[in-house]
């Protein structure tokens, strides 16, 4: 087994933050092209943000496959399988020549990009003792926010360097040097253990866990957070590609840095969730989130920035809270209960642009807005509605055991 701070240890953990880089860059990369390939195409908004949301959505229903298929195949073998196809579609997709090959291949892209997240805290898992899982996870997680940010800093950059054409072939370059670094770098598992493939044995936990009410109501949460949280991105770009700020992509891509704030937010959870309930947090986390949005109606660009450094902390204080939630509350089987959550988050991400779509045509941003606070009231509702579950089966477990 691999200890912290080894050699081995140092190379697995820069491996898969790499690899974890690579997919999550790609994944964002055209979210600061929206209002650029809406011109191009001459193709609406929602046409648009299909870019993004194909992606998230084969990306998020391949996650059922890839973490089963490990099981009985191994974990390395199927990462790097999926990584190479992933470097092959982003290729391609340097060289299309209408928007129905993009979406064909941004859908068949999310297929492969899924692996790695499916599979990486499972690789850590087995090759890792305890204490330096966690330190290899925290490191992990931190590679899929810096993704998510350096993807869209690339996209919009090149974009405005080199036209919108470019951006896939400098990212399938950049792609194929991180899974270069990854083959080299990542140790070939030691002490995987293949199991026998059974639909049935698979099924059964994922079937428990949406039967549970403190799982699929937390799946709900994270699902309806994400699905205001990362669309609004999406619209905020035509906003500011338009008069009066007339941004560049470039300078769009910058936007995403707020991010960062969500750095911040995911730590400060952490630490409070050993003294406050995970529900609170979700509440405070929902609360900020909404504060955020609606300081993005004051006017000029500053406010809109302040609004989504408060959106990105209030969203990644309760996703936080909401992804903990699930680890520690599944009795069984808790990394297919995680790839559930995870499935829920990316179908909000999916599904998000096809409902502020007609808030965004009746109103602009403010429709949006409007959108955005109607379904964050419901998540507000979801989580008061899990504390009273989970006080009442705390309760009920106390009876029981008196």
């Amino acid at each position: 087994m691999i200890d912290a701070g080894s050699r081995e240890f140092w190379r697995a953990t820069l491996a898969l933050c790499l690899g974890s880089f690579m997919i999550f860059a790609n994944v964002y990369v055209t979210q600061p092209l929206l209002p650029t390939l809406a011109e191009a195409f001459e193709i609406s908004e929602l046409q648009a943000s299909m870019s993004l949301t194909v992606t998230t959505l084969t990306l998020g229903l391949s996650l059922l496959v890839y973490g089963p298929l490990s099981d009985v195949v191994g974990r390395k073998s199927v990462m790097v399988t999926s990584m190479v196809g992933a470097v092959l579609t982003t290729f391609l997709l340097s060289y299309v020549s209408n928007y129905d090959q993009l979406l064909l291949l941004r859908a068949l892209q999310g297929l492969c990009l899924g692996g790695l997240p499916a599979i990486a805290v499972a690789y850590m898992g087995d090759e890792f003792r305890h204490k330096a899982m966690v330190l290899a996870v925290g490191f992990y997680i931190s590679g899929n926010s810096l993704g998510g940010i350096g993807g869209r800093l690339i996209g919009g950059l090149a974009a405005q360097w080199l036209g919108w054409e470019h951006v896939f072939g400098v990212m399938a370059v950049m792609s194929l040097a991180l899974l270069a670094i990854f083959v080299w770098l990542l140790p070939r598992s030691q002490h995987f253990a293949p199991r026998p493939l059974c639909m049935r044995a698979l099924a059964t936990p994922l079937m428990g866990h949406m039967r549970n009410p403190l799982l699929l109501i937390a799946y709900i949460i994270g699902g309806l957070n994400m699905l205001i949280f990362v669309n609004q991105y999406s619209f905020i770009t035509f906003v500011l590609a338009e008069a009066p700020y007339s941004l560049s992509s470039g300078w769009l891509g910058m936007l995403f840095l707020t991010y960062l704030s969500g750095t911040i937010g995911s730590s400060i959870a952490g630490r409070v969730a050993q003294r406050v309930a995970q529900p609170i947090i979700m509440l405070v986390g929902i609360g900020i989130l909404m504060t955020g949005t609606l300081v993005t109606l004051l006017p000029g660009i500053t406010a809109i920035l302040m609004g989504f450094l408060l959106n990105a902390l209030g969203f990644f204080v309760a996703h936080s809270a909401a992804s903990s939630w699930v680890s520690h509350r599944a009795s069984v089987a808790k990394a297919s209960a995680s790839s559930l959550y995870l499935v829920f988050y990316y179908l909000g991400s999916s599904l998000g642009s096809f409902y502020l779509q007609p808030f965004w045509q009746w109103a602009g941003w403010q429709g949006v807005v409007v959108g955005s606070l109607v379904v964050l009231s419901l998540s507000l509702f979801a989580v008061c509605l899990l504390r009273v579950v989970s006080v009442r089966q705390g309760a009920a477990s106390h009876t029981a055991l008196v």
